[in-house]
């Protein structure tokens, strides 16, 4: 239940391994990407590509929440969706990202974002959010989603529905022509009505051949994201809604993000395309 104790660090396993023959990510071995020089607006060949990335990563995330339920450990969810990802020939794009150890994010209960899979066991009425990025073609898909592990409180189950819809209707909202803040307008609008708090210091971002391009996308309404949106642009929406402050702590680790009064957080994503209507969603199973 949601008054259950918070999270401790858990121990981690071996680095997975990926055949030598799947092409990696140029910042894989280093400290930091190259800073993306590119272009927002994306070659259809380009857009072509993210769709097969997409896909791998929307299969890889329901492959492993298939094995969500109490006594699963998140480390088990990090090695299935390893596994699929490396049986179609694609890269973990998290795997060695900043020196991140894993090949996706398990983020349980106050977890906001960028929990790392470990012998942390799942217990019934948990929440937890997987967070899945494929590389192949040379460029990335990115999506999350927020599961419900066996008998989950009402409170909790709302979040996670309301969370889910707050991305939807987000995504509805992108069109050609509109600044990239009513994404986030409609997102805070949203969450207001029942009181979540809707995080600011982590946000969508640009991707294509790069994880991050440098294309910040706001969950909440920020006068300072007036890019206009055009077709071609390829981005996340990935709101984080939380039951109480949209404070964090920061985890030693450097990557486990918490809210500050370790109230629960959902969050899902997808990575689009804008269309000249609106916008595709490119991480599709």
């Amino acid at each position: 239940m949601s008054g259950q104790s918070t999270l401790v660090p858990g121990e981690l396993s071996p680095t997975r391994t990926v055949p030598g023959n799947i092409r990696r990510p140029e910042y894989v071995g280093r400290p930091a990407p190259t800073p993306y020089t590119g272009p927002e607006r994306q070659s259809p060949e380009t857009i072509e590509a993210m769709r097969a990335a997409g896909r791998i990563a929307a299969r890889a995330m329901a492959a492993a929440a298939e094995a969500i339920a109490p006594g699963v450990t998140t480390d088990e969810l990090d090695r299935i969706a390893h596994a699929y990802m490396v049986d179609h020939g694609a890269y973990p794009s998290t795997l060695g990202y900043r020196g991140f150890p894993k090949s996706l994010c398990t983020s349980v209960n106050e977890v906001i974002c960028h929990g790392i899979p470990d012998s942390t066991v799942l217990r019934d009425g948990d929440i937890i959010n997987l967070d899945v990025t494929a590389y192949i073609g040379g460029v990335h898909g990115d999506n999350n989603a927020t599961y419900l592990v066996g008998d989950v409180d009402e409170e909790s189950r709302l979040l996670v529905e309301r969370t889910r819809e707050s991305l939807n209707r987000a995504i509805k909202a992108v069109r050609p022509g509109r600044q990239i803040n009513v994404i986030g307008r409609v997102i805070e609008s949203y969450a207001k009505r029942f009181g979540y708090g809707v995080v600011r210091d982590f946000t969508g971002h640009g991707i294509n051949t790069s994880f991050h391009s440098g294309l910040i996308i706001p969950h909440y309404d920020s006068p300072d994201a007036s890019t206009v949106i055009e077709p071609g642009m390829t981005f996340t929406i990935e709101p984080m809604l939380t039951l109480g402050t949209h404070t964090y702590d920061m985890w030693d680790d450097g990557w486990t993000v918490v809210t500050k009064d370790r109230r629960r957080t959902a969050q899902f994503e997808h990575t689009l395309v804008v269309t000249d209507s609106g916008a595709e969603i490119l991480t599709l199973p």
